[in-house]
């Protein structure tokens, strides 16, 4: 796990400029720097070691087919590729995966990619084809960022690199700050720097003199709705889960470093955790974040699972002005602005793995994606339950059951839930039916823009250009499908794998693996019918089943609680640092030019008086404050609102 940069074109003192790149982003390889510059391109590499930790120094060539690659994340069945490779006569002068890649380019080219399993982004020049080509993984684990600056392009593993290139500025983009206010991310390839993008998930991007062209090589299929699936029982399906979950852990174990795991306490972790304790000889680290407040606290299913485990366990503790102290940090690595602080207690968590000497850690996240365990796949259910009796007093109820950590709900009415849900105002033929509660939560937020922002995005709707970027066969999915695949192919890489995963390890020097994103895994639990992942409003039930004896039955058995941490309540108190004054003032807000000063004054004051009213509230405040951030971090405060491309 690792990070590079490089460019495809003509520069000026290269030399300089790429070990400048490099150490914009040490933190993400903090063991070693490398850069070849060849005629016309360039590639720069900061290490992290964790495979062949003596012989896989980056960038890498295979000289006789005149192949240098730049290469971040890991390929998890490079072992297998490797022997495959060797069977037909090539032969090694590393155990590295990155060496595989080259081989395996020399022989197939392009078509390498879909033998790839793993998390990872490349560059890789084709010397004897005058080409470059970028890669990303199928689910948007490891980032790549591109952008053309005087008919040069520039990639980086990240966006702070790019920024070292003479002449390129950051400015703010006001389409992806909508999107970020309305779906919680940029939508791909938009990123928050106007002029920067990012390769999607699952995507090639092949660079030569003539120009640039990208291809998708592999994509997110459920059958159509109604279709007869694979005659599988219950007992199959949950035998055939297992085998594939233990053999992605079992391939994420490799590592010439130690491999700890992250425990949250829930379902998806701890299964994780499970499966690695049994491959891990010499015992299992596990590392867990706490909370003062209980609404958020999972700490007694953490330590009762460490505890069953007999795993060497490590808490940091989130308490009170904590978030508040790390948030500045936080933006400067997640480089988009964001409207939840859930991503600064990971960055706590991740430098507690550093402090204690681990480089890789599994994680569970993935799962509630691919096996529909959040509680907006339950939620969507019981909304067109509801909608099918839309005068019935009684159905509204069921909503409270499926949020039971949250006590304002609790005490609603049956008249607000079904308002507040839309069991009435959504069409059920709505694309983005399961979604439409949070959008509308979301989007509210946007209240607070100014004038001028909203001028310049006059006439964009962000849910209808997501809307517009979904496949064809997407309508012929079944709805539980349909919501997948939005939380899959949208929020997942835009912000679960970005903002709360590779960003805030990787600030650390940390490599996060994700056993439940092995492609094989995702490809197999998109065949099988609903009512095995959701049944009734049981998530994940072909999970339980198939992993029900590896787990306490008090875990095994738990329903979802989201992974949240407290938002706008972070920066008061405790919290209450210079830094959220000074910016959340009325001279502040007014140069940077997005929000309406006199609202985000009330707002900040209200926040103060801890009666922020709801999520509104919450996402609007944390939204602003990191958007503020921002634009002192990468643009200064003088910037003001550019039209975009």
């Amino acid at each position: 796990m690792c990070g590079f940069v490089g460019y495809f074109g003509d520069v000026a003192e290269a030399g300089r400029l790429l070990p400048t790149m490099v150490s914009a982003i040490a933190h993400r390889g903090p063991d070693g720097q490398g850069i070849h510059v060849g005629q016309g391109f360039g590639l720069g590499h900061a290490r992290l070691s964790v495979v062949d930790l003596e012989g896989g120094h980056q960038p890498m060539s295979y000289s006789p087919a005149d192949l240098t690659i730049a290469f971040n994340g890991e390929i998890f069945n490079y072992v297998e590729l490797r022997e495959q490779l060797r069977a037909r006569g090539r032969r090694f002068r590393t155990t590295s995966d990155t060496e595989v890649i080259l081989q395996l380019y020399d022989e197939m080219g392009e078509d390498c990619i879909s033998e790839l399993n793993g998390d990872f982004a490349f560059a890789l020049w084709d010397g004897r084809r005058r080409r470059m080509i970028l890669a990303r993984d199928r689910m948007g684990v490891r980032p790549l960022f591109y952008t053309v600056h005087r008919g040069t392009l520039y990639f980086s593993s990240e966006v702070k690199a790019l920024l070292q290139v003479p002449g390129l500025s950051a400015e703010i983009d006001p389409f992806a700050l909508d999107q970020i206010f309305t779906l919680w991310s940029p939508i791909a390839p938009r990123t928050a720097f106007q002029g920067v993008f990012e390769l999607e998930p699952a995507s090639l991007m092949t660079v030569s003199e003539t120009g640039r062209k990208v291809r998708s090589y592999w994509s997110l299929q459920y059958p159509d709705h109604g279709a007869a699936h694979a005659p599988v029982s219950e007992r199959q399906a949950a035998e055939e889960v297992r085998a594939l979950l233990t053999d992605a852990t079992r391939i994420r174990m490799r590592a010439d470093v130690p491999v700890g795991c992250y425990l949250s306490g829930g379902l998806d972790s701890s299964i994780t955790s499970a499966l690695a304790a049994g491959m891990a000889p010499q015992g299992l680290e596990t590392f867990s974040v706490t909370f003062d407040s209980a609404e958020h606290d999972e700490s007694a299913f953490q330590n009762e699972m460490a505890a069953a485990l007999a795993t060497r366990h490590h808490v940091v503790a989130c308490r009170d002005g904590d978030i508040a102290g790390v948030f500045p940090d936080v933006i400067r690595f997640t480089e988009r602005p964001i409207i939840r602080t859930a991503p600064a207690p990971l960055y706590k968590l991740s430098a507690l793995v550093r402090q204690n000497g681990m480089k890789v850690v599994l994680t569970g996240e993935g799962a509630d994606e691919v096996f529909a365990g959040y509680d907006i796949f339950k939620e969507a259910r019981v909304r067109r339950f509801c909608a099918r009796q839309p005068m019935s007093d009684r159905r509204p109820h069921l909503f409270r059951r499926l949020y039971p950590y949250l006590p304002g709900l609790q005490k609603q009415s049956a008249e607000y839930l079904a308002a507040f849900f839309g069991t009435q105002a959504d069409s059920l033929d709505d694309p983005l039916f399961s979604h439409r509660p949070r959008l509308r939560s979301t989007a509210a937020a946007k209240l607070f823009f100014s004038d001028d922002l909203r001028a310049e995005i006059t006439g964009y709707d962000a849910a209808e250009d997501l809307i517009s970027r979904l496949p064809d066969d997407y309508s012929r999915w079944n709805p539980l499908h349909q919501a997948q695949y939005l939380e899959s192919r949208f929020l997942l890489p835009g912000y679960i794998l970005s903002s709360q995963g590779d960003r805030m390890a990787m600030a650390h020097g940390i490599e996060g693996r994700f056993p439940f994103l092995d492609h094989r895994l995702v490809e197999l639990a998109a065949t099988l019918p609903p009512g095995m992942t959701l049944k009734g409003l049981v998530e994940k039930h072909i999970l339980r089943e198939a992993t029900k004896d590896l787990l306490p039955a008090s875990i095994g058995a738990r329903t979802k609680q989201p992974y949240r941490a407290p938002d706008s309540q972070s920066f008061t108190g405790a919290g209450d640092c210079d830094y959220v004054g000074s910016l959340m003032n009325a001279d502040a807000i007014a140069k940077g030019g997005l929000f309406n000063p006199k609202s985000v004054l009330k707002l900040h004051d209200k926040c103060k008086r801890n009666a922020a009213s709801g999520f509104r509230d919450n996402a609007a405040f944390v939204g602003i404050l990191s958007t503020q951030l921002w634009l002192e971090k990468f643009a200064g405060t003088s910037v003001q609102v550019t039209r975009a491309a």
